[in-house]
């Protein structure tokens, strides 16, 4: 009478078929208390109509067909609740159990091997045996299931472990380049200032130089009205020797400016300051020679004494 599975699962269905066992008696003794209170409630006459007879019989009907639904409803929300337990367990261990519903109408597998089975378990022949051993497990079957589904699971961690040290290397390399950015930034930043202290240096100094030019010009103007016609093709070389000092001095500047501009050109971040400065340089320069056609030193002489004239007549 073996239902061709192990003795652990065989075990379980001995003790639902004894729960199973339980159940019926109750409802069996419902069924007859149901019995005993018709015959004690309406069965005291000695004679009965036929009306009483069969308002007694559909009453009698009544309580037991609800006492048998009551049965049939519990023995399959039973079963369910034993399926949805076992449905359970094997998605744990992600198998897909394929039950044959149709084997349910298999009437000889029912009545016979069922039953005898039944038997058995009822006369003590099927009592659980303590301590019994597993079976090995086989490369069939539900071990085989397993088996693939451990081997993609370690293939999947095995992916993510690889495209974490990835995302993680990528994270290292852009912190470093963040980190270089940020430094080259900062001494870009740097040279900027301290090229913008240099020009200021060296622009305070040409300004200091044309103010010495002025005041010696000026001196020079002055001096020029009160000397004689022999002194004034002196101060006119003077004149001459003072430009010649402005032009060296102009010169100075360019070359401070050029190796300014050499030193700025090495940073990227001045490539377009040094454009401007080029084309203002050319701009200065041709307007120096259109000025060099037309200005001579008696001009500026001219000019001079011109202002000068004039401050004197407002101070006067």
């Amino acid at each position: 009478a073996s239902l061709g599975i192990n003795e652990h699962h065989e075990n379980i269905i001995i003790n639902y078929l004894r729960f199973s066992k339980y159940q019926k008696g109750l409802r069996l003794k419902s069924v007859d208390a149901s019995f005993s209170d018709m015959e004690s409630s309406r069965l005291q006459e000695d004679t009965y109509t036929i009306d009483e007879v069969k308002e007694i019989i559909e009453c009698l009907n009544t309580l037991v067909r609800a006492d048998v639904e009551t049965e049939l409803i519990h023995t399959s929300h039973t079963v369910v609740l034993m399926l949805v337990q076992l449905f359970q367990q094997a998605e744990k261990w992600h198998l897909k159990l394929q039950p044959d519903i149709s084997e349910l109408e298999n009437r000889q597998y029912l009545l016979e091997k069922i039953k005898q089975f039944e038997e058995k378990t009822s006369r003590g022949d099927g009592e659980p045996k303590p301590a019994a051993r597993l079976e090995p497990m086989n490369e069939s079957g539900t071990s085989a299931l397993l088996k693939m589904e451990i081997e993609k699971l370690n293939e999947l961690n095995s992916k993510l472990k690889e495209k974490l040290k990835f995302m993680e290397d990528q994270a290292i390399q852009s912190k470093k380049d963040n980190s270089q950015l940020k430094s080259d930034l900062e001494d870009a930043i740097h040279a900027m200032i301290a090229k913008k202290d240099q020009k200021n240096i060296y622009t305070s100094k040409m300004e200091t130089h044309f103010n010495e030019f002025f005041v010696k010009f000026t001196q020079l103007v002055v001096q020029k009205s009160q000397m004689t016609s022999n002194q004034v093709s002196e101060m006119q070389s003077d004149l001459a020797k003072t430009k010649h000092q402005l032009l060296e001095v102009n010169e100075m500047l360019e070359m401070a400016e050029k190796e300014l501009e050499k030193k700025v050109s090495q940073t990227t971040p001045f490539k377009n300051l040094k454009t401007m400065v080029q084309k203002k340089n050319e701009q200065i320069k041709e307007l120096r020679k259109k000025l060099s056609k037309y200005i001579t030193v008696d001009f500026f002489f001219n000019f001079f004494i011109k202002i000068l004239s004039k401050r004197t007549n407002l101070v006067s």
